[in-house]
């Protein structure tokens, strides 16, 4: 006997449905409300910097979208849910235990609104907060633009493959998600209720049932055939081929007609479906079903399977002639690395120039640096932090000034407020928060020059103790920072302001020790009305916020400090250059950041991974910024962004017009970006060729400058970016040397021009050398001008000989050590270390100049409070000549002259050292006996300053060494090569 399930439901108690609602409405509070204070927050600050209408077009983007999957999802399982309900069977089985789901029908028939409504709600809510994250998506599918390139397959637009496609994709997605999830939605609704049965032979389907599953499985299986449709565009996007990107042979000739079969079939299928919807017939689906599943295995995978092992791969460097070329096209223009951007010059390594022409070369070796900026980070906190509440970023920074008429580059640093260096008698939230807000000065070293003792010799613009500006050589009318890449790693806030009247100099904040300062820009959001006040402490946790009686009507707040930050917020359509740095702009301090307009994905271009393609020696270990390893396509350097490190404004300059991207993100973004006729020369003196986006196009050229297909197959002439030889713990083990895979960074240097053999006027240039794949020896050299005017972004790459054996970085290296390497362990004795600076490669009359400062610092286990780089030598190489001495110049003479000082070759170990004597082992004049008493005497006094810590002393008593062995030599004694440990260091 069967009766059929009640058409009604128990409703809830009155107290039920309240505790119920109150649940709910806490539940989502307690989720919202920091979303909401958050949203606030970030309104506020939009407001602040002036770009509230990107927080309106994001936030309304992404509520479109919620509601609208959102909707659509929850809205088709909701009807698929209803419709199986209403057509459920008019007697279902009494409950026993032949019906296993009676008890789940019970519950649900019980609360059949909460399920009803429920599911789908759930399912729609999820499915929204998914599809948010795509809002990007929508925005350039709405506002893209053409290219005016077309892809060699389909000659369509590559616009449409990079605006258009992907949302259209996107779409499909959802609708397979709603199709999936309203599939077995209605499965599990007819089951439960017994339009579907298990029990008996081959089990039961209401013809209700039947139709409803069959049209959606129909529906879905129509999908898959759209799918099969742009899953051909797809194949430009392919990462099966080896050796290229894109669609290879196979591809084109298999899987892209077995595609539009594939889609035939599907259609086929589909109508199958609806015809078994209501023929009462299942056999057509099933058989239709298996032809799909078959003729996908047959014809998707087999065919180009056997196609690809008999026929490709024995032929492939013919076969694969066609894309490859197509990838190298296609990657050359996504990268900017076609013609119009790349100069290839034939570069033979043999100096034309004599000895005298290579010194008298002003452009080149006038401005060769000796300051490392990946280096010199704790000599500028040694000298400039002034306090112990102030510090700079770890890694300097270099831009180039022109001081007195003459331009060079310079190692720079914004001092910057580290409330971390507080002791802890000061750490306290009034001080954290109210007092100390702001860094103060702009600190600058000639990269080229060192002073006597070896340290660089800075300018510096800051607040003198009286609080009136300081200028250095560098001048800075404003040099109080608050906003500065320190900023994100300390205090999240700052609240600045007075009352009302109040005259600058008497508020809190710190400014010098004898006076105080009440900030006077326009940055900050105002926390002067209580219901600002009442948000920020609940955002932050922080009841002082409320009760602090210095914070008054006129106070602000500042909150997203980092310049990278602010520019990341005001633009979340960028992907930004990972090393902002500070410049001085008509008398400000400025953070120029490079924004990149990035895509995943462009039609046969070689995907890159940015992370990888960006990590070198000095953030490998995660010890400096890196950009995260997302896949890239397609680059450009479209934006130089601005942030005003006094008032926090940003700005956003546009400095390639052409780029399509920036045009679909200005279309989105109106009034966003500004023109580059805004941009004024003073700041532009200051843009400089991004490390990041350089770093991507030499790894890239490592291959990409080889434009055979067949060659390109066969890897013949692929070059690759060389280690970093520098980089290793042991600085005087040439198996250290060998042993070390990080890459070597590129190098900004002021440099004659390259083609020139480095003559012609100095210019700022970004420089790599590259090396033989699987060699060490130098293959090319590669330059990119980073000077304004015409010839900015043209990259020259000097191309060697493949049958010379010019050196590369570590080759050099290994040199350097082998032939100075007793003196080299002289500065590792007792509390010494050795830190090598950047090894610059740089083409000087026809041939190649080799240059690397070596530094040296107390060792961590001497139990000094400080250890900090001071330069006492310089290693030059130039036509196999190698020169080791206190200056640049004496290095570059020793080196042409062909007389090197320093130990015998292979000789690396030891740290002992003798007196010079003569031949018969004893001194045989009064001036070689002076002689050999003063070289004892500096010998002594060098062990007591690397004892004591004392540099200043070391130096000098490396100047006393150097002089006593020269008047050793001038009295006719002889070196040996063990005794000549370095002098002290000194300017060029």
């Amino acid at each position: 006997m069967a009766n059929r399930p009640p058409v009604g439901l128990p409703t809830l108690s009155r107290r039920s449905r309240i505790l119920i609602v109150v649940g709910v409405i806490v539940l989502i509070g307690l989720i919202l409300s920091s979303r909401v204070l958050s949203t606030y927050i970030d309104w506020l600050w939009y407001g602040e910097v002036g770009f509230q209408s990107v927080f309106t077009t994001k936030l309304l983007t992404q509520v479109v979208l919620f509601l609208a999957v959102g909707l659509i999802v929850g809205g088709v399982v909701w009807a698929n849910l209803l419709l199986a309900y209403r057509t459920r069977p008019v007697f279902v089985p009494l409950s026993g235990p032949d019906d296993p789901v009676s008890r789940y029908r019970m519950v649900i028939s019980r609360r059949l609104k909460l399920f009803g409504l429920g599911i789908p709600g759930v399912i729609g809510f999820l499915s929204a907060v998914t599809a948010v994250n795509d809002w990007q998506q929508a925005q350039l599918f709405l506002h893209g633009t053409s290219f005016g390139k077309t892809d060699p397959i389909f000659n369509i637009d590559v616009g449409f493959f990079v605006f258009t496609l992907p949302f259209y994709e996107w779409v499909l997605n959802w609708l397979f998600v709603a199709a999936a999830l309203s599939f077995f939605a209605a499965l599990i609704t007819h089951y439960l209720y017994g339009a579907i049965r298990l029990a008996g032979r081959g089990g039961q389907l209401s013809g209700p049932a039947r139709i409803q599953l069959s049209v959606i499985a129909g529906v879905f299986v129509l999908f898959k055939a759209v799918a099969y449709y742009f899953d051909r565009y797809d194949l430009l996007f392919s990462q099966s081929n080896q050796q290229a990107f894109g669609a290879n042979y196979t591809a084109l000739n298999a899987v892209m007609p077995a595609k539009l079969i594939l889609l035939c079939i599907a259609v086929f299928c589909a109508a199958a479906f609806f015809a078994g919807a209501f023929l009462r017939n299942l056999q057509l689906p099933a058989i239709a079903t298996a032809l799909l599943v078959l003729s996908s295995l047959l014809i998707g995978v087999a065919w180009p399977a056997v196609l690809q092992q008999f026929s490709v791969a024995p032929n492939a460097n013919e076969k694969e002639a066609v894309p490859i070329s197509y990838n190298i096209a296609a990657t050359t223009d996504a990268f900017g690395l076609g013609s119009d951007k790349v100069t290839y010059k034939d570069y033979s390594n043999q100096p034309t120039a004599t000895a005298d022409q290579i010194k008298s070369d002003v452009p080149t070796v006038s401005n060769v640096r000796l300051l490392d900026p990946s280096v010199l980070y704790q000599t500028f906190k040694q000298f400039k932090q002034g306090r112990n509440f102030y510090d700079f970023p770890p890694k300097l920074d270099i831009d180039r000034y022109t001081v007195n008429g003459v331009t060079s580059d310079y190692i720079v640093a914004a001092r910057e407020m580290n409330t971390n260096g507080l002791a802890d008698s000061q750490k306290n939230w009034i001080n954290e928060h109210l007092v100390y807000t702001h860094g103060n000065g702009f600190v600058a070293a000639k990269a080229s020059t060192v002073n006597s003792q070896g340290y660089p010799d800075f300018t510096v613009s800051e607040l003198n103790t009286d609080g009136k500006v300081a200028e250095g050589a560098i001048n800075v009318t404003q040099p109080r920072i608050y906003y500065g890449e320190l900023q994100g790693d300390t205090g999240d806030y700052v609240i600045v302001g007075g009352p009302d009247g109040q005259n600058p100099g008497q508020g809190q904040e710190y400014d010098t020790d004898v006076t105080k300062y009440t900030y006077q820009g326009s940055g900050g959001v105002s926390i002067g009305n209580w219901f600002n006040r009442l948000v920020f402490a609940a955002y932050y946790g922080e009841r002082n916020i409320l009760f602090n009686s210095a914070i008054t009507d006129n106070s602000k707040i500042m909150y997203y400090r980092d310049p990278a930050d602010r520019v990341k917020n005001v633009a979340p359509w960028l992907t930004l250059d990972s090393d902002p740095y500070p410049a001085v702009v008509n008398g400000n301090i400025e953070w120029i950041i490079d924004g990149y307009t990035t895509l995943t994905n462009y039609p046969y271009s070689q995907q890159t991974q940015l992370g990888d393609a960006t990590s070198d020696s000095l953030n490998a270990n995660g010890t400096g910024p890196r950009q995260p390893n997302q896949g890239v396509g397609y680059i450009r350097n479209s934006v130089k962004a601005t942030v005003d490190a006094y008032t926090g404004q940003v700005k956003l300059y546009s400095v390639d017009d052409t780029d399509p991207v920036l045009k679909a993100w200005e279309a989105v973004y109106p009034g966003t970006v500004l023109p580059s006729s805004d941009i004024s020369p003073e700041l532009r003196a200051h843009f400089r060729y991004p490390e990041d986006l350089f770093k991507v196009q030499r790894g890239l050229l490592a291959k990409y400058h080889v434009t055979t297909p067949q060659n390109f197959f066969s890897s013949v002439g692929f070059w690759s970016v060389p280690s970093d030889p520098t980089a290793v713990d042991n600085p005087t083990s040439t198996q250290a040397i060998q042993q070390q895979t990080s890459p070597q960074p590129p190098y900004y240097v002021m440099s004659g021009n390259p083609v020139q053999g480095g003559a012609g006027t100095a210019s700022f240039q970004l420089t790599s050398p590259l090396v033989f794949l699987g060699r060490d020896f130098m293959s090319a050299y590669v330059s990119v001008a980073s000077d304004p005017g015409p010839n900015y972004g043209k990259i020259t790459v000097l191309k060697l000989p493949t049958d010379t054996q010019t050196p590369g970085p570590k080759q050099m290296q290994t040199q350097f050590i082998t032939t100075n390497g007793n003196q080299l362990n002289l500065f590792r004795q007792q509390t010494t270390n050795i830190k090598y600076g950047n090894l610059l490669t740089l083409p000087v009359g026809g041939g190649l100049l080799y240059v690397e400062p070596v530094y040296v610092e107390q060792s961590q286990a001497s139990n000094s409070q400080t250890s900090y780089p001071q330069l006492s030598r310089v290693l030059v190489s130039y036509n196999n000549g190698i020169g080791f001495a206190n200056t640049f110049t004496d290095a570059l003479n020793q080196a042409l002259s062909g007389t090197t000082t320093g130990g015998g070759a292979g000789n690396t170990g030891g740290n002992t050292t003798t007196s010079p004597t003569t031949t018969t082992g004893q001194p045989t004049s009064p001036d070689m006996a002076k002689a050999v008493a003063d070289i004892q005497a500096a010998l002594a006094a060098i062990k007591a300053a690397q004892q004591s810590g004392d540099f200043q002393a070391l130096g000098n008593a490396y100047k006393a060494l150097d002089d006593a062995t020269k008047e050793f030599t001038a009295a006719g004694g002889s070196t040996p090569t063990s005794s000549n440990p370095p002098p002290s260091t000194g300017g060029r």
